[in-house]
Order: structure tokens, then sequence, then C-alpha cells
């Protein structure tokens, strides 16, 4: 079984949509059993009261419009104890990749890896929560899970 961990600065925006596309790739390919597929953040500003918050609507919208729902999800921050549930950790950018490491500790932190390095690109998933692209940011998204789909194969 592939466990794999999304993970970007939140979790309302980049890795949601990461998760839920995957899901979504591998239910379409009857590939289900082989995965457990989440997304946690590297910062506890989305989660407040034990209650995190929803996926950002842009988000939710632009997975709507893809047959994608992922009314369910609400932001988690990644823990040192998911180290140890999980097998790879698909970072959005460079910071990222840093924080998740520093949760992590050394025993599991170089399971981090960034998402598109499976596409053979050091570079990081665009970011909509500043640029207000969410299609560029699937569009990286997309390409990523495309690459590590071929690399689960």
């Amino acid at each position: 079984m592939y466990r794999i961990m999304f993970v970007c600065h939140g979790n309302i925006c980049r890795s949601p949509m990461a998760e839920y596309v995957l899901k979504d790739l591998v239910r379409k390919a009857g590939r289900e059993s082989e995965f457990m597929i989440a997304s946690s953040a590297v910062s506890n500003e989305n989660c407040w009261n034990g209650r995190g918050a929803p996926v950002y609507a842009p988000v939710k919208a632009l997975l709507k419009e893809k047959g994608i729902s992922c009314d369910e999800k609400r932001a988690r921050v990644l823990t040192a104890s998911d180290g140890e549930n999980y097998d790879l950790f698909l970072c959005m950018d460079e910071s990222n990749v840093r924080r998740a490491k520093g949760i992590l500790g050394s025993k599991n932190g170089e399971k981090c890896k960034k998402l598109l390095s499976y596409v053979g690109e050091s570079g990081d998933v665009a970011d909509p929560w500043y640029t207000d692209d969410y299609a560029l940011a699937y569009k990286d998204i997309f390409r990523g899970l495309q690459g590590l789909l071929k690399a689960l194969h």
C-alpha cells in the first residue's frame, strides 16, 4: 500500500487539491485499495478550537467543476507521529519541505519530496493564495500526480 501525505502551508488550497485529485484518479483507475491518501499543513493558522478550516472556496469550486467533492475535508496540522503512518510526504514548495522535515524529525524527514520532482522539476507548485490562479496550481498538481502514478505503477 502507498501511504501518501500531501503537505502545504495551511492545508486549505494546494495540498487538499492534490489529495482529492489523486483520490479521484486512483478511484477511476480502480486502484483505491492500493492507496492511503491524506493532506496536512505545516502551520496551525487554519486550525482552531480543535476544528480545521474547510477547503478554500475557490479550490472547492474548481474541484466541483471537475466532479470532485472535498466537502468533508478540514485543515489539519502535520504531526511527528504522521512520520510513522505515511511513507511519502509530497510537499508543494521548498518552504513546506523544510518545515515538514522539522516536524517529522531526522528519522522520517527523508520521506519528504517536492511533488514536481515526479516530473523531473525542482520548482514549486504555484501558490494560488498569492496569485489567485487556481487553474495554474491545478495544472502543476495534475502534472505532478501523473508523474507520481507513473512512478508507482
